[in-house]
């Protein structure tokens, strides 16, 4: 009888590893690969070998660091995804990753410099490979506006879960029950928004608290017009229907979304190396990473089974809002926003396991 426990018990464990492996088997072939393609850039710069392991390791810890500063991002995700029709799910999974890797990793650095030095794009692209030092410089430049709409983006995200007088699950119950019955009230979450831009601009001075201001506007605007856009494209495709929710106008949120999550890791990713090349190889192995867990928690439900792990991403956000307005004040390590992130998502999901037992010992 043991034996055949023990049979079990390992037939289990085997179908769990090869299922897992299912999920993740093309972020570990990029991860080889994007390993491998940083080592020969560490030996074609630097013709060392400290110098190539050094790469070699940026590389890893800009992967690792982009897998932590983005698993809420995979979970908001998810949430939207479960809602949405099959062939706009495959869409984002494929289309969206692309321009997730390719876009913001690559396009969208080039095009800061591109705007704020008032160069051509191929002059942008020759600055990166030539004089990676002064094309890290002038990406630290407009750090202060990319806070400011990456954060009023991410809160105004953040917020619109908890204020939703329809919102019946919740984690921290008082708080959230009043924000629940505060949604009544038109446009509280902009209110709250809006306060928080005010309060932290009052520490800036001069230019800077007016591009502050300027950026947190228009990242206000790009969520109420992606919301508002979102819901005529898929209104004219009969997606306000049940059972063809979610079509172009979903796919264009997570879009902005995945944009705005990707701000600040970009951005902080210039604090470990000065070549772009380096940094979209590592932030594009953490992206396929992020692109798998999205996979997994949609099709294994994770999000129905453990009742408290989005409210842990969409904590998540907000603190990375929070902290993305602090950065316009002054200096945080990713490190930390990584970790406070995690520590959320930990929590809820330990939270998440404690309900499940007690309901598991009331039935």
């Amino acid at each position: 009888m043991n034996r055949r426990s023990t049979l079990a018990s390992e037939a289990t464990r085997t179908q769990a590893h090869s299922s897992i492996f299912r999920y993740f088997r093309w972020a570990f072939i990029v991860t080889a690969l994007g390993l491998a393609l940083g080592a020969a850039l560490g030996w074609q710069s630097t013709g060392t070998v400290s110098g190539t392991f050094g790469v070699f390791i940026i590389v890893a810890v800009l992967a690792v660091l982009e897998i932590s500063l983005s698993f809420d991002n995979a979970i908001v995700n998810a949430n939207k995804l479960k809602d949405m029709r099959p062939e706009w799910q495959r869409r984002f999974l494929t289309w969206g990753i692309v321009i997730a890797v390719f876009g913001m990793r690559i396009l969208f650095p080039l095009m800061i410099v591109v705007i704020a030095a008032h160069i051509g794009p191929w002059q942008a692209l020759m600055l990166a490979a030539t004089e990676p030092a002064e094309y890290a410089h002038i990406m630290h430049d407009a750090h202060l506006p990319i806070a400011a709409f990456g954060g009023t983006f991410l809160m105004m995200v953040g917020l619109s879960f908890f204020f939703d007088h329809e919102k019946d699950v919740h984690w921290m119950q008082w708080l959230e029950s009043t924000m629940a019955r505060s949604a009544t009230v038109r446009g509280i979450e902009v209110a709250v928004v809006l306060i928080l831009v005010l309060v932290f601009s009052r520490f800036l001075q001069g230019v800077e608290r007016h591009t502050f201001m300027l950026a947190a506007v228009w990242g206000l605007l790009t969520f109420l017009l992606v919301e508002v856009l979102g819901g005529l494209l898929d209104s004219t495709q009969g997606a306000l229907k049940t059972a063809a929710r979610g079509g172009i106008g979903a796919f264009l949120y997570l879009e902005v979304l995945d944009a705005s999550f990707s701000f600040d890791g970009v951005i902080g990713a210039f604090a470990l190396s000065q070549n772009l090349f380096v940094i979209a190889i590592g932030l594009g192995i953490g992206a396929m990473y992020v692109r798998a867990m999205t996979i997994m928690l949609v099709e294994k439900g994770t999000l129905a089974e453990y009742r408290y792990l989005e409210h842990g991403a969409f904590y998540a956000i907000i603190a990375l809002s929070v902290i993305m307005y602090a950065q316009s004040l002054f200096p945080i390590p990713e490190v930390v926003t990584g970790l406070f992130g995690a520590a959320l998502i930990g929590v809820s999901f330990w939270s998440s396991i404690r309900w499940n037992k007690r309901f598991a010992c009331k039935e």
